[in-house]
């Protein structure tokens, strides 16, 4: 899977988890999930479950780091490190 594929995923993935009234093309990649897009510790619950079933990642507690969910960007490269 290249970037582009994964980003995709992940924003249809975000826009469904999250019932956004955007088009996931809508999502830019590099801004803020939690400033532009309104995610808050409800709506990470949600992204990790939405993570681990559209990637098949496990996502363990130690493994958690909110650095991850600030954008699509890094979300990506989560997703990569653990394709």
């Amino acid at each position: 899977m290249d970037n582009a594929d994964i980003e995709a995923k992940l924003k249809a993935m975000i826009v469904e988890r999250l019932f956004l009234q955007i088009k996931p093309e809508e999502i830019e990649t590099d801004a803020s999930l939690t400033d532009v897009y309104g995610v808050d510790s409800v709506s990470l619950l949600e992204l990790v479950v939405g993570l681990e079933e559209a990637f098949g990642v496990q996502i363990e507690d130690g493994d958690f780091n909110l650095a991850y969910f600030s954008s699509v960007a890094s979300l990506r490269d989560f997703v990569k490190e653990r394709l």
